[in-house]
């Protein structure tokens, strides 16, 4: 009975999220989000580097003259603050590359007033060239990739200096490593899970690697946000 009834919340979850993308009107709003097309391990070159994949794949698609940010959190020590996500990508709106408003806010995107206020579903959370990213509904034969990297609780902060999955952190080692042993949080692009929707805070990865990544739904991809 379970098993049918997360697979009817999936069926129904996703004609929502059809439904609701397909209201949304394209304009001509300049593209201010998109995930990232490229596949990627955990170790990205930390912030900056994550970063500067954001600004490269922007430029790219003729967005270069905006401030591109990896919305990405690192978790502290004992003497250096953590980042928090939410804090590196400007107050918004933003639009993805067929000018559809995902947010408004910031406080919207994270739902701090009301949950559920931002449009990141697979129909609107599009790579830098408007092409769909694979999620649970998918071409068959074709990957799963609805994990998006964030390191990020579900309201775009970061986890507690110390706070560990298995002993390890939540950020590949704040995103500067690709090994088997270490963790990363993230969450699904396509709000479809087997129990936790979350669009920046599902579930943890298997290790840190692509092919860890693999395993659980993901190719490493992440959100890029213009932060100006």
């Amino acid at each position: 009975m379970r098993s049918r009834t997360v697979a009817f919340a999936g069926i129904v979850t996703s004609a929502l999220a059809s439904l609701t993308a397909n209201a949304q009107q394209e304009t001509n709003a300049a593209m201010t989000f998109f995930v990232t097309s490229e596949a990627h391990s955990g170790d990205l070159g930390g912030l900056a580097g994550a970063d500067a994949t954001c600004q490269r794949l922007a430029t790219a698609a003729g967005a270069g003259t905006r401030t591109w940010r990896a919305y990405l959190s690192t978790q502290g020590t004992q003497t250096a603050a953590g980042v928090n996500a939410r804090d590196r990508i400007g107050a918004g709106p933003w639009h993805n590359a067929k000018g559809v408003m995902i947010a408004a806010s910031v406080a919207d995107l994270h739902g701090d007033i009301e949950r559920d206020r931002n449009l990141i579903y697979r129909e609107t959370a599009l790579d830098e060239s408007g092409a769909l990213i694979n999620g649970r509904m998918r071409p068959e034969g074709e990957n799963n990739e609805h994990d998006m990297l964030t390191g990020s609780d579900s309201h775009g902060r970061a986890f507690p200096a110390g706070f560990t999955n298995g002993g390890v952190d939540l950020t590949c080692r704040n995103w500067t490593y690709d090994g088997p042993d270490g963790r990363a949080m993230i969450g699904h692009h396509d709000r479809l899970s087997g129990w936790n929707t979350s669009w920046n805070s599902s579930h943890v990865t298997a290790g840190c690697s692509l092919a860890d990544f693999n395993s659980t739904g993901g190719a490493g991809h992440f959100y890029c946000f213009a932060a100006d």
